[in-house]
């Protein structure tokens, strides 16, 4: 993106991000890579590596933030779920869709892990497909420096992201707990719409607000703060890794130093995926599962931290032993 941009750059985008390369969608006719193909292709890959078939869904929720399908077309109604549940043959599935900016993923988890637990259904599809390269595009058109708007806009990768989950029946493969929390007044600090200058999608944020160190002190008060009701520190829960929203290298090490501060004790082993993927929104923590596990950089049987850090403000944790995530 940064070569696409009118003039010489005066900033050095991997030296401030990490991010050296990324993934962009095929935008030929035909591709089957927009959003919806996206998921698609990632919900099919997913159930590919369970034991299960499409027609065993009780559940199908969408968690995509952009929703392109047919080119520029931006799809509300019907929902992306409904189309993907009938496309994968999922057919007495319940389907919904859920936005909440970069934690939609973590945010259809939270509800599907509800759901079960509650026994209102047995298993469900958790699925995301981004097709960000759009609002790089545009601030590759309009931004001239890093203190734009638009700058955070030129580190996005495309992708798709799909998990299935289902009742924990052995301690080694559990979601512990998943807890969101969010602080609304912060909701202006990063904002996607229409460009106020150019055709296209845009993503506007204050990288300077939203990164203060108030702000990013409140995901260990609010982890803290849940722990506590339990009688148990940071410390107490050993957990073997840690995965924070892929902002940037920069951004991931500035709030592992803070957590650590805050919990007065050293933070997990960090995964990360961002210098070869870019920052992938929604998909974001689960990509970088899926390529640790897949590669063997992180073992089966680990304890895993999952950290959102999404516009809105939303934040929150999300806890779970894996021993047997088919990738």
């Amino acid at each position: 993106m940064v070569a696409q941009m009118t003039g010489a750059p005066e900033f050095d985008l991997e030296r401030i991000t990490g991010v050296a390369e990324r993934r962009v969608y095929n935008p030929s006719p035909g591709s089957g890579e927009d959003s919806l193909g996206m998921a698609l292709k990632a919900a099919q890959d997913c159930l590919g590596n369970s034991r299960y078939t499409a027609g065993d869904l009780d559940v199908v929720i969408s968690t995509s933030i952009g929703r392109f399908k047919d080119g520029d077309c931006m799809y509300f109604e019907p929902s992306f779920a409904r189309m993907l549940a009938r496309e994968l043959g999922a057919r007495s599935a319940i389907h919904f869709d859920v936005s909440n900016a970069c934690a939609g993923m973590m945010t259809g988890v939270y509800l599907l892990d509800r759901l079960i637990r509650a026994g209102v259904v047995r298993n469900g599809l958790v699925v995301s497909g981004e097709q960000t390269t759009r609002v790089a595009q545009t601030a590759a058109r309009e931004i001239a420096d890093s203190y734009d708007p638009q700058f955070a806009s030129l580190s996005v990768g495309d992708s798709a992201a799909a998990v299935i989950l289902d009742e924990s029946v052995d301690e080694a493969d559990r979601i512990h707990y998943v807890e969101l929390m969010t602080c609304a007044e912060y909701s202006h600090l990063c904002m996607g719409m229409p460009s106020d200058r150019t055709q296209g999608i845009a993503l506007y944020t204050d990288n300077r607000q939203m990164h203060k160190e108030d702000r990013l002190r409140m995901w260990p008060s609010f982890h803290g703060d849940l722990l506590a009701k339990n009688g148990r520190t940071f410390a107490d829960e050993r957990f073997d890794y840690i995965v924070q929203h892929q902002v940037g290298t920069r951004f991931i090490e500035f709030v592992d130093r803070m957590a650590e501060s805050e919990f007065g004790t050293q933070m997990p082993e960090s995964l990360a995926v961002v210098e070869e993927l870019g920052n992938t929104a929604t998909t974001s923590h689960f990509l970088v599962l899926h390529q640790h596990l897949k590669a063997g950089t992180a073992r089966q049987g680990a304890k895993f931290l999952l950290v959102p850090a999404a516009s809105g403000v939303v934040t929150g944790a999300l806890s779970a032993t894996i021993s047997n995530l088919g990738v």
